[in-house]
Formats: structure tokens, C-alpha cells, sequence
């Protein structure tokens, strides 16, 4: 049985007729602000976009001139996200699977096949595959990877124009040193997540006072992916 089981797992069922769509989200691991996902579907009759690539390998500026490209020559493609408070209410991986199901439900064209980065997919009504580390392999989820965090980066930088005390527009949301220093310091504002340890502690610290209980596997789940980005991606 196990044999049979991984000769299945290599099998390819996609067919060149497939309207492929790639999906990816951006701000698992952040302290604040929303998860951000992203579906996109290449247009076969334009210019093929090189450089493509998962869009922690890439710097800022990199990004910023794929995610214009990759806008211009996308057949469809949809950019959604799940708020803080949706976050804390049924924590962040199930948010995460939220706003990719948001972005795929919200494509002008409909796909027949939709390919998520990491080793779980949303339920959608459209046959899906999970694909680990896809963001560095399937170039429609590299593309979506990108749009979905240049999307969350400008929206924290936003942020940060209200919220200069927590130097958003420097880490976006994560738990770094800066960041948890100005925690520390200010307390958190309505856009850090209530679900996150370090966000709760930082409240009791500076107003004295213990935030609503919050359900334990909301909590547990937030607790394993506080501040370290490389860890969340999946």
C-alpha cells in the first residue's frame, strides 16, 4: 500500500488545456496589519515575465517592478486579505486560508485549476493542488507571491504615516527589535493582533491592564508564528 501511495504522489493529472491560477499570501508571521493573498492567471498572449521568483528572494525594488509587470500582462488576477480582528477571531492560519480564498473567488476569469503555495489549500469549489515551496517553482505562484507583498508592504507603509512610533514602513509588521523596543514603549495600537503573545504582553506592560481572554487555539496558533518570517511561509 504505502508503495502504490508515492508512485500516486508523482503522478501529473494538469492538462495543457488548464487555466492555471497561482495563489499566495503575504503576513502570517507580522505583529500587525492584515494577512494579504494574491491569484493570479497569466495571459498566454503576452510577453513571458522573467525574473519571476518567490518574493523573499527578491528586494524591494525588484518586486515593485514585477508587480507592474505582472499586473500589466496578467490575464486575471485578484489581491484580497483577512483584517486583524478576523485574525483574532479565528486565528491566523485560518485567515490566511481565508483571504486566498477571497482572491480566487474574486478573479475576473474563472480557473480549472488552481496551485496554492505551502502544503494546504483553501476550500474552493475549484480543483486545487498545494504545492510546497511553490512560490520558488510554480512562476504563477511567484507572481502572486509578489503582488501580495507589495501589496502588505505599502499598506503598512500607509500605516506608518498614522503609527510612526512603530516604525511599520521599516519591518511591516514584524516582530524585531524596533518593533517590540516601540511595543514596549507605546503600548499596541487597534492594528496589532490581540491573538499575538508579544501584543498582549506589551498591553498589560504599558496600560496595566490584561486584554480579553482569547479562545485557545486562536491563541496557540498565533503564538507559534510571532516574528520570524522565514518560518511562516508555507
Amino acid at each position: 500500500m504505502a508503495a502504490r501511495q508515492s508512485a500516486q504522489a508523482g503522478l501529473d493529472f494538469t492538462s495543457p488545456l488548464d487555466i492555471i491560477c497561482g495563489v499566495d499570501e503575504a503576513g502570517r508571521g507580522p505583529l500587525a496589519g492584515p494577512v494579504v493573498a494574491a491569484a493570479v492567471i497569466f495571459d498566454p498572449a503576452k510577453p513571458r515575465i522573467n525574473g519571476l521568483d518567490d518574493s523573499k528572494a527578491l528586494s524591494a525594488k525588484r518586486r515593485e517592478e514585477l508587480y507592474e509587470k505582472i499586473v500589466d500582462r496578467a490575464l486575471a488576477f485578484c489581491i484580497a486579505s483577512a483584517s486583524v480582528e478576523e485574525i483574532d477571531t479565528i486565528n491566523i492560519l485560518h485567515a490566511s486560508m481565508l483571504a486566498m480564498k477571497r482572491a480566487v473567488e474574486g478573479l475576473s476569469v474563472m480557473p480549472t485549476l488552481v496551485k496554492v503555495d505551502g502544503n494546504r489549500c483553501p476550500v474552493l469549489s475549484i480543483r486545487s493542488e498545494a504545492v510546497i515551496g511553490g512560490d520558488a517553482l510554480i512562476k504563477q505562484i511567484s507572481a502572486a507571491s509578489i503582488l501580495a507583498k507589495v501589496t502588505r508592504d505599502r499598506m503598512l507603509v500607509e500605516l506608518h504615516e498614522t503609527f510612526p512610533m512603530y516604525g511599520f514602513d521599516a519591518h511591516s509588521g514584524y516582530g524585531t527589535p524596533q518593533h517590540l523596543k516601540a511595543l514596549r514603549e507605546h503600548g499596541p495600537c487597534e492594528h496589532h493582533r490581540r491573538s499575538f503573545a508579544p501584543v498582549r504582553e506589551a498591553h498589560a506592560l504599558v496600560f496595566g491592564s490584561v486584554l480579553p481572554e482569547v479562545a485557545p487555539e486562536v491563541l496557540q496558533v498565533s503564538s507559534t508564528l510571532e516574528g520570524d518570517p522565514g518560518a511562516l511561509a508555507f
